[in-house]
């Protein structure tokens, strides 16, 4: 550690931290319970929004747990190599613009390291404004950042190279720094132009490969730090814009890799760190017997097959008029095109259309032609990862229907065209991408067997290959073994059966089958019918996390990517998402309140309306002491009649409305009121008939009833609206029925009410009298 300016500090720092990770860790996998395992090594305070009701820890697989401990490790290391500061030994002055990039590039890794230490902080205090505050001082750190490495690399590198590097990293950074502004304005427009001027980051990506290709020819550097930045912007690549969602039984999916990528993602602390120490490191002896070796040239005809293996499948796929390597098929093109940005989902297409026009054709000819130990090394990897992505895309795919193009969702990434040729009823894409990588496979095992690594450095590079190869293998299926597929609940799933047309009862659905068609049917999940049901409820959750934190930017994002509002997730996410499920609670609280104090209102106007005072005295007085209300202002009687007729088509809804108040014919009673205020009903029935009464009523009218049944009982049965039975003790038989209707003000809640009296008392004839008619308002 005496090699490092402060070597002691900074291993004690990164042993303690590893010893944190390595106690949670063992606790961890002896009791399944690793959310503060997850939260350390993620970094995500917002474990909270993934638990399933009634869960207070989550549990989380002993694979997925390993693998936080390993990450655990490579943030100690990073750790050590961040805080270690440069080599000691006697320094050689570099001038003051060397002093000023140190300055800038050690303020860059202390914005990122306060960045992460805050995190929890801004979450549990919402001020996520000082995130634009500390992206603009940021911006303006990288800014400085870009011009000092134009003028340190002058000795070192071509003029050429450097202007483009500053070009470009100009670019970058004032389309950020605009970005961060609007963001903290809420001007979303000029953040979504500055967005696209800025490339969706992959000018940044070309700044930072041009500073790699300058470091790599500048002798400060060593060749260690280069890998590092290699690293760092490859990761950088994979990682998109993602949120940990965990399903049901606490696995996690395709999005937990992501959340892991993120943690992974400490390369490029490091190699900033790294660059800043070895600028003013001593500058290392050069080694006068390293002489580059450059294979020799190998029978041609060989070489010839490596380079045409790629160009077979992409010349079978071209027969059937077919260009893409991929396509919509397996589990990384669909995620993709589901969660990934526009700006991924480009790259996604470049990628596809490049290999499966047979593009890599192109990498081999260029490795055989310069035949250097770095470009059949870049190669060789290269084609191994294709495989290995071919490989994955082609065990995840399935069988793609005919109507795909139309619940085809996400990013539009493939034009309509491709969906139209059918083969065997179902959409032919292409030949299988396992073709295309079983010949880049192929390729890849030539080129070492052509050009082999001399005996000298053989030993030295074969356990460093072998071991490069396994672990990207290895990544590359790590979204297979994630989203290996679960159920998947279909549309009619959905749909209840109908028992009255003899349809058999179906299973019922679970909890999680209910969430799942629900959020489909609500039109919130986004995602290919033949999503899995674990999958639909990561993404839901993933949602939730959006809607809990409220994060202006990602609200806006997700409104412009997916065209969600907040708003409108609330009820569809209440059932998986707590932050949700308040809102929703407190909003039908406050709706119950307010429906109290109406029914309260309406109860103190009906007690306030002046009671009846009958002319004789009645058989029967029922004074309805609560408040009645109608769902389309109509309540009405049906009794079975000899000729067994429809109510729903004798006409009297027409006689009623021409009457205004009341109508009727055998077996069917009808009067009409508001819909829209509630109903103080009197009712009186009488042995015979009584004075007509109209003062204090608006509208008064009388009709003749013949009553089949002998119950004469009003109703509404789309409000549940039941009045008592009029009859005279069960007589069947002809009535009169009077009807008194009066509307008066009220100053409470409601402008006004209904009072309702209506007479029944046994007499013959069906003419119907209006004895008051309406007043013209």
């Amino acid at each position: 550690m005496r090699r490092y300016r402060f070597g002691r500090i900074a291993i004690l720092i990164a042993l303690g931290y590893l010893a944190v990770v390595a106690v949670l860790g063992a606790f961890a996998l002896t009791t399944a319970q690793g959310d503060l395992l997850w939260k350390i090594v993620t970094r995500d305070s917002g474990m909270d929004w993934f638990l399933g009701p009634g869960e207070e820890t989550l549990t989380i697989p002993w694979g997925l747990t390993v693998v936080l401990i390993l990450i655990g490790a490579l943030q100690a290391w990073a750790l050590w190599q961040v805080l270690r500061g440069r080599a000691r030994g006697e320094l050689t002055h570099r001038g003051r613009k060397v002093g000023l990039l140190r300055l800038a590039l050690y303020l860059g890794i202390g914005y990122s390291l306060i960045s992460i230490a805050s995190t929890p902080l801004v979450h549990a205090w919402k001020i996520y404004w000082v995130w634009s505050v500390m992206g603009i001082a940021s911006g303006c750190v990288q800014l400085a950042i870009v011009w000092l490495f134009f003028l340190v690399l002058r000795d070192t590198v071509s003029r050429r190279l450097r202007l483009f590097s500053l070009v470009v990293g100009t670019i970058a950074v004032v389309g950020t720094l605009g970005q961060e502004i609007a963001d903290l304005f809420d001007l979303h427009s000029a953040a979504r132009i500055l967005t696209l001027a800025g490339g969706y980051g992959y000018v940044w990506l070309a700044w930072s490969v041009s500073i790699l290709i300058a470091q790599a020819k500048d002798p400060r550097w060593s060749a260690a730090t280069v890998r590092i930045g290699v690293i760092a912007q490859a990761v950088s690549v994979l990682q998109p814009a993602g949120m940990v969602s965990f399903g049901g039984s606490g696995f996690p999916s395709i999005l937990t890799v992501y959340t892991l990528l993120g943690a992974f993602s400490v390369f490029g602390l490091v190699w900033d760190a790294r660059t800043a120490h070895e600028l003013t490191a001593p500058l290392p002896q050069p080694d006068a017997g390293h002489v580059p070796v450059r294979p020799a040239a190998r029978w041609w005809p060989l070489a010839a097959v490596a380079i045409a293996l790629p160009l077979i499948p992409a010349a079978v796929n071209f027969a059937h008029g077919k260009y893409l390597w991929i396509g919509p098929r397996g589990v990384i093109e669909q995620f993709v095109r589901v969660d990934g940005g526009s700006g991924n989902a480009l790259t996604w297409l470049v990628l596809d259309v490049f290999v499966g026009v047979g593009g890599p054709a192109l990498l081999i000819l260029a490795a055989v032609l310069r035949r250097t130990r770095r470009t059949l090394r870049f190669t060789t990897l290269t084609l191994i990862i294709a495989a290995a992505v071919g490989f994955a895309s082609a065990l995840t795919a399935t069988p793609v229907p005919e109507d795909f193009g139309g619940f085809y969702e996400g990013t539009q990434i493939y034009p309509e065209s491709l969906f139209t040729q059918k083969h065997a009823g179902e959409i032919f894409l292409g030949i299988s991408p396992a073709w295309y990588s079983a010949a880049l496979l192929a390729s890849a095992l030539l080129l070492p067997f052509l050009y082999p690594t001399p005996l000298a450095q053989r030993a030295r590079r074969r356990m460093l290959l072998l071991a490069q190869v396994a672990t990207l293998v290895a990544l590359a299926f790590v979204p297979v073994a994630d989203l290996a597929r679960g159920p998947v609940t279909a549309a009619e799933d959905c749909t209840p059966r109908e028992a009255w047309r003899g349809e058999p009862e179906g299973p019922k659905l679970t909890r999680d089958q209910r969430l799942v068609c629900s959020l489909r049917q609500g039109n919130v999940i986004k995602l290919a019918a033949t999503t899995p049901d674990a999958m639909v409820l990561a993404h839901a959750r993933w949602l939730c996390s959006i809607y809990t934190r409220n994060d202006p930017q990602e609200v806006a994002r997700l409104q412009t990517t997916q065209g969600l509002t907040r708003d409108a997730l609330t009820y569809p996410l209440a059932e998986i998402c707590p932050s949700a499920d308040a809102v929703v609670k407190a909003a039908a609280a406050e709706q119950d309140r307010e429906m109290q104090e109406w029914e309260a209102d309406a109860q103190r106007m009906c007690d306030s309306s002046p009671p009846h005072r009958p002319l004789i005295k009645p058989a029967k007085v029922i004074r309805m002491k609560e408040p009645q209300w109608t769902d389309h202002g109509v309540v009405e009687t049906y009794e079975p009649t000899e000729d067994d007729g429809d109510p729903y088509e004798d006409g009297l809804l027409d006689k009623a409305q021409d009457n205004g108040l009341v109508a009727a014919l055998p077996g069917h009673l009808m009067i009409l009121t508001h819909s829209d205020y509630d109903l103080c009903v009197t009712l009186e029935t009488y042995t015979r008939r009584p004075p007509v009464e109209t003062k204090g009523w608006d509208h008064v009218a009388e009709v003749g009833y013949e009553s089949p049944t002998g119950e004469i009982v009003l109703r509404d049965d789309l409000s549940g609206t039941e009045f008592p039975d009029l009859s005279l003790n069960g007589r069947a038989g002809h009535y009169r029925i009077r009807v008194h209707y009066d509307w008066f003000k009220w100053k409470g809640l409601q402008e006004g009410g209904q009072r309702l009296l209506i007479m029944a008392f046994p007499g013959k004839g069906d003419k119907p009298v209006a004895y008051r008619k309406p007043p013209q308002r």
